[in-house]
């Protein structure tokens, strides 16, 4: 008698496509909860997405991407992600991703009246996340 499939359903979507769909094994994103490890049965729920890598193990190895807000639906068979934002590495201007962080920092550190923290934070978790896929 076969083995059950270890694998499941992932779908990472964002408004302009349909990033990635596929089989998986496991699948590793951020949340606003902190990191978080899905294999097939995971408990259904949802969560919101932070900016990060999302580490999606096939069966030919792993794939990574940049992911930068949004929410996930884990059902037992299959982890839906609504991405703002999804970018394989190949797709990364590293030197715009440089400046944007440099930016970032310039706003924070000037802590000028008026200036939006949280804004200015997420825009640094962007650019550093999109160093990271690269690097």
């Amino acid at each position: 008698m076969a083995e059950a499939s270890n694998k499941f359903v992932v779908e990472i979507i964002t408004p302009d496509r349909v990033f990635y769909k596929g089989d998986a094994s496991m699948i590793e994103f951020n949340t606003t909860e902190g990191e978080i490890g899905v294999y097939k049965n995971h408990v259904p729920t949802t969560v919101v997405l932070a900016p990060g890598v999302v580490t999606i193990h096939e069966e030919d190895g792993e794939k990574k991407a940049a992911v930068h807000a949004g929410f996930s639906e884990i059902l037992n068979d299959k982890v839906t992600l609504l991405a703002e934002v999804a970018e394989w590495p190949e797709e990364i201007d590293v030197a715009r991703a440089k400046a944007a962080e440099e930016r970032a920092q310039k706003r924070l550190s000037a802590k000028e009246e008026g200036l939006d923290v949280l804004r200015a934070e997420l825009a640094l978790k962007r650019a550093l996340v999109r160093q990271t896929i690269v690097g």
